[in-house]
């Protein structure tokens, strides 16, 4: 939940996601399918609060979640719910864009939410107000979590995604896998991350959204060296 990229790539999209917590968080659970309302939804469960960083739905919406909004805030540690609690009940619903702009995040700590429903859009909430913005989904993108990463590292680790982008004219799947699970060099801020304070990347997660009417759910347990990978039928996709 601290890096995410979005990449178009050979008539794909792909959407990879790295979670960094501190060792003293429980490992995700494999990802699995549930029906939360009338909604199929797919993702990696959080034991510790129920939720997740990364889900998509039959519907073929995708979200994934980041920590922070625009800036390392100073948590207060009085919120009424998760953040990945706030992401399920988004991909949950049969219109999640509409539901960004109805639901109420008063006392929801600061995050950033990315959604691709046919459409890319980036979602902030700094704890005070909503902020959307409709991005170009025939472009690639970037984000890092500002609770992680000062923006001179922000644009640093940017770089290093364009070099990686414009080296690479047809990018394959699983060779953003590999790009996000290098640490380039750096284990304090490259993608992969062993931070002496106990932060570390226990994952990556990615999404491959082709042209038919499916998508696969690929999923790296760093800690524990296990891959899984997890077909998911979609009802709609619109391209």
């Amino acid at each position: 939940m601290c890096t995410v990229s979005f990449i178009s790539s050979r008539g794909q999209y792909l959407i990879t996601s790295n979670r960094d917590e501190h060792v003293s968080r429980p490992l995700a659970l494999e990802p699995q399918e549930k029906t939360i309302g009338s909604v199929k939804v797919l993702f990696p469960k959080d034991p510790k609060a129920g939720g997740t960083w990364f889900a998509l739905n039959e519907n073929g919406s995708v979200a994934v979640l980041l920590n922070g909004g625009f800036v390392n805030h100073n948590p207060t540690g009085n919120y009424m719910r998760s953040r990945g609690l706030v992401l399920l009940d988004v991909i949950a619903s049969k219109n999640p864009f509409e539901l960004l702009q109805e639901m109420e995040l008063y006392q929801i700590e600061p995050f950033t939410l990315v959604l691709f429903n046919g459409k890319l859009l980036e979602f902030r909430w700094d704890g005070h107000q909503k902020y959307f913005r409709p991005l170009d989904k025939a472009k690639n993108h970037i984000w890092s979590s500002p609770t992680l990463y000062k923006d001179e590292v922000v644009d640093h680790r940017r770089k290093l995604f364009r070099k990686f982008i414009d080296g690479n004219p047809r990018i394959s799947a699983h060779e953003v896998v590999d790009f996000h699970s290098n640490n380039h060099n750096d284990f304090e801020n490259g993608f992969i991350i062993d931070r002496d304070s106990g932060l570390k990347t226990f994952s990556v997660t990615q999404v491959i959204i082709g042209q038919n009417d499916d998508m696969v759910m690929r999923h790296l347990d760093l800690l524990n060296d296990k891959f899984f990978e997890v077909p998911f039928s979609t009802t709609q996709l619109t391209m």
